[in-house]
């Protein structure tokens, strides 16, 4: 019988195939009282901005949304003020959806691997062909080591793993059927729908996210290679929280900078005010596109993630 595993490995064990295998524990509804809304954006640290740029616009089909200098009060919010006046770039699918993916320069310190640290971990992205996309990523800066794969037992789900210039691990997930839980790409290449990490607690990580946002998780279902949950967001959104092994370590910093890697993940939250005492930084207005002006503020995960709520 074919496990989780042995899909990873055929997808190269790029990427954590995150709805297709959580889905059998049957997420719940969202909370009506939940305070953490959509995925809205996903920062990555990067060592080329133009690189990046490139793969994205011509081999995804994203369009550019916004680059600039980062603000000092951004880069603060975060815990990482030796950012400020690094470079950035926006980026958004061609369909408009109000999700980003943001790069920051930031390069990776000497001999980086944060395979075995918590945090944040794989970008899963809809997509409306995952065999098309698979042909046009061939001889791209994107790294795919094998083609599409059915996820066992979901047979309206083909997905394939991938790696990006900046070194971002992407699931590309083909959603054939439209599902009620599961956002449906409305470009070639669609939004960040699911955001994975790696926790060195499973159970404190999913408690953490109820008591602080009324957020309800599916059951822990246990794999043969690991253990995972999924934490119900809004518009077809998701987290899922996988359990790490022994082996785990906080993820790396260069100086003040971000934790590299997928480093940030933005959420639309309905009630700022409610979490005020976790803040890094106080609230303050957003500089960044595409939120400009609206109020943000940053907090830490249970796990160590970068969790920055968008006031809605």
């Amino acid at each position: 019988m074919i496990n989780r595993r042995d899909v990873l490995q055929m997808l190269g064990g790029s990427a954590v195939l995150s709805v297709g295998m959580s889905a059998r524990a049957q997420p719940a509804p969202p909370a009506p009282n939940a305070t953490l809304g959509a995925i809205r954006a996903v920062t990555h640290t990067a060592k080329s901005l133009p690189e990046v740029e490139q793969a994205w616009t011509k081999y995804m089909g994203y369009r550019l949304v916004s680059r600039g200098k980062l603000p000092a009060a951004t880069a603060a919010s975060w815990g990482a003020p030796d950012l400020a006046g690094k470079g950035y770039v926006i980026l958004g699918p061609d369909s408009g959806e109000p999700t980003y993916l943001r790069f920051v320069e930031q390069a990776a310190p000497a001999g980086h691997d944060d395979k075995d640290t918590f945090g944040w971990r794989t970008t899963e992205i809809t997509v409306q062909n995952s065999d098309e996309l698979y042909q046009r990523l061939k001889d791209s800066p994107f790294i795919v080591r094998g083609p599409p794969q059915l996820v066992p037992t979901y047979s309206y789900l083909k997905a394939m793993g991938a790696v990006g210039p900046a070194g971002e691990r992407l699931a590309l997930t083909w959603i054939t059927e439209t599902r009620p839980d599961l956002a449906v790409a409305k470009s070639f290449v669609g939004r960040c729908f699911i955001a994975t990490q790696l926790s060195p607690d499973l159970p404190g990580s999913l408690q953490w996210y109820k008591d602080r946002f009324g957020n309800t998780a599916s059951p822990i279902r246990k794999l043969p290679s690991m253990a995972l949950s999924v934490v119900t967001l809004k518009d077809g959104a998701k987290i899922e929280v996988d359990q790490h092994g022994p082996s785990g370590k906080k993820r790396e910093r260069i100086g003040k900078g971000l934790p590299a890697g997928m480093a940030v993940v933005t959420f639309s939250c309905s009630d700022l005010a409610r979490h005020s005492r976790d803040f890094i930084a106080p609230a303050a207005p957003n500089a960044l596109e595409p939120f400009s002006g609206k109020t943000c503020a940053t907090m830490y995960g249970n796990a160590g993630e970068l969790i920055e709520l968008v006031e809605t």
